[in-house]
C-alpha cells in the first residue's frame, strides 16, 4: 500500500453529515471522496469545479444612499413591469416538491 498522510479540516457538521450520507449512497468512503479531489486538483491544476459569485446577491439597505436604494426599487418596478416575478404560492410549491417543506 502507498505511504499516507493526514489532512486535518474543520468543517461545519451540518456540511460533513450530509455529505456523508449521500456519499454512503454512493459506497465512497468520505477519505476516498477526499482523495478523488484532491488527485483532480492536482489534473487539472486548480478546482476541478467552476467557481463564481452568485449571479444575484443581497443588497443590505442600510449600506446605500437615498439614490442607490431608489435605483434598486427602480429595478425591482421594471421586473415587475417585465412580467419577472414569480409568485409565492409557486416558490412553496416548489420548496415543497424540491425540499418536502
Amino acid at each position: 500500500m502507498a505511504k499516507t498522510s493526514n489532512i486535518f479540516a474543520r468543517v461545519e457538521p451540518t456540511v460533513k453529515e450530509q455529505a456523508e450520507v449521500i456519499l454512503e449512497q454512493l459506497g465512497v468512503p468520505m477519505s476516498n471522496a477526499i482523495n478523488m479531489f484532491l488527485r483532480q486538483v492536482v489534473l487539472q491544476k486548480g478546482i476541478p469545479f467552476e467557481m463564481k459569485l452568485p449571479k444575484y446577491q443581497m443588497v443590505d439597505m442600510s449600506t446605500l444612499t437615498e439614490e442607490q436604494f431608489n435605483a434598486e426599487i427602480e429595478m425591482g418596478m421594471q421586473d415587475v413591469n417585465a412580467g419577472r416575478i414569480i409568485s409565492a404560492q409557486s416558490v412553496a410549491e416548489r420548496m415543497n416538491q424540491e425540499y418536502g417543506i
